[in-house]
């Protein structure tokens, strides 16, 4: 891939400063929480609250908006941005009336909640949703919050005593006031990857999947295990493939959960396909037929969702970016 290409990434860019020298400064925190500028966004069940009838910004608060009334913790610094402090809180605590609780539970969630304190045209919604339509810092600051609010609502006891450890580090670490020990954000490495052969490239998909969504194969990194080492025995033991030369293209972090996808192209060494029992299907396909995904009209394999590392890649592909 060319340089430059990479940085169009969803979630990938960042915004002004962190500030990560003030996460222990609790005197200072207090004091840039209640700031006239200071902005606060509510995340509501890894739902971030989106804005307008666009969907392309986010819907940052006041500090002293009712809404925040519902946060399950102390506020999330993610530090500053345009010059303003800038936080986020877990708000989950607020019930919606008529909650469809199976919908929480989809792979994907459509539904969105409007807090009655809230404009008509602020709703908390599926990031996936909007994410390829905010802003590069707007999509990097609610993808990390709802990374981190995902860590600590399943990270709540000490793995070394069992005890129930505390929000510390303005959100960024937890620790345990029993036996000391301190615990930092999870962060999973996955490897998705290009696997071409000539003019074709190899395509899998999940069983539980939505109907027709095919993506690049994708795998967690194990303990011990290089990224280059990863993508080959990812692409062997879902596909039977045997990958030669394997190069690093791009990252994307991925809050669904905690993932860091890693991508990759790697070249095909055989093409005969078997599956193992973490696929559905797998298929090989053209360049021309990659053409027609992207453009919503194959008959059998629907787009890549817009923003998703995935898409970013095949398209890099196929427009010739990446060799």
């Amino acid at each position: 891939m060319r340089a430059g290409v990479s940085d169009g990434v969803v979630f990938s860019g960042g915004w002004d400063d962190r500030a990560a020298a003030l996460r222990s400064d609790e005197a200072a925190l207090a004091v840039l929480a209640v700031r006239d500028d200071t902005r606060v966004l509510p995340v509501w069940r890894g739902k971030p609250l989106i804005a307008g009838e666009a969907r392309d910004r986010l819907g940052w608060l006041g500090a002293d908006s009712a809404v925040l009334a519902h946060a399950r913790h102390k506020r999330l610094f993610l530090g500053f941005h345009t010059g303003r402090p800038h936080f986020a809180a877990d708000v989950s605590g607020w019930e919606p009336d008529g909650l469809d609780r199976a919908a929480l539970a989809m792979f994907f969630d459509p539904t969105e909640h409007h807090h009655p304190d809230l404009p008509g045209d602020h709703r908390f919604a599926e990031l996936r949703g909007a994410m390829s339509l905010l802003s590069p810092a707007d999509a990097a600051m609610a993808a990390t919050a709802r990374a981190l609010f995902n860590w600590h609502r399943t990270h709540r006891f000490c793995s070394s005593c069992g005890a129930r450890s505390d929000w510390v580090m303005a959100g960024w670490q937890r620790q345990c006031p029993a036996c000391n020990a301190q615990h930092f954000p999870r962060t999973d490495p996955v490897v998705i990857m290009l696997v071409v052969r000539g003019n074709r490239m190899l395509l899998g998909r999940s069983p539980g999947w939505p109907e027709g969504m095919y993506s690049a194969l994708a795998g967690f990194v194990e303990p011990g295990e290089s990224l280059e080492a990863a993508v080959r025995r990812e692409v062997f033991e879902e596909t039977a493939i045997r990958t030669g030369a394997v190069r690093y293209l791009a990252s994307q972090p991925w809050p669904w959960p905690n993932s860091l996808m890693l991508g990759f192209v790697a070249e095909a060494l055989s093409d005969a396909i078997t599956l193992d029992h973490e696929l559905e299907d797998a298929r090989w396909m053209t360049r021309e037929e990659l053409v027609d995904v992207l453009a919503g009209l194959h008959p059998e394999v629907r787009r890549p969702r817009a923003g998703a590392i995935a898409h970013f890649l095949i398209s890099g592909w196929l427009a010739g970016h990446i060799n």
